[in-house]
């Protein structure tokens, strides 16, 4: 399956830990992609990520065309160091406002290709948000 998503990685305890960065276009996914990069983030996917499940987890890479390429609103589409594939583990779902996240958000769930993914709104232009999700992931990696 393809979803109109972002994915980046974290690299904890010797593997690949993704998020899944959701959402319409235009609501800031590649650039929270961009400045997760500087969060020790690596570059899986940008703008579509071909999604799987296999061994009872989920997966995903970005299709031959893009792989290597990000989009920066302003700048344009550029060549990108990436990483082939990994696993994905926390999804995120990008809001239009501060104000549509709430405080302490409810466990929401993603379904997807037989799995299902703990998924977080954010606002991806929070200046905080790429620190928000190295958190949220390396939580995550913790229970897994």
């Amino acid at each position: 399956m393809i979803r109109h998503a972002g994915l980046v990685a974290l690299s904890l305890g010797g593997a690949w830990r993704g998020v899944l960065i959701e959402g319409p276009s235009g609501s800031g996914k590649s650039d929270l992609a961009l400045r997760a990069l500087g969060e020790g983030f690596r570059l899986v996917a940008d703008d579509r990520v071909i999604v799987w499940s296999s061994g009872g987890r989920l997966w995903g890479r970005a299709p031959d065309a893009l792989s290597g390429l990000l989009e920066s609103r302003g700048v344009g589409v550029l060549p990108q160091a990436a990483i082939p594939f990994c696993r994905i583990d926390l999804a995120i779902r990008c809001e239009a406002s501060p104000e549509a996240v709430a405080r302490c958000p409810a466990g929401e769930t993603l379904d997807l290709a037989g799995q299902t993914l703990p998924l977080r709104p954010l606002w991806p232009f929070d200046p905080a948000a790429p620190a928000k999700l190295r958190r949220s992931i390396e939580h995550l990696g913790a229970a897994h």
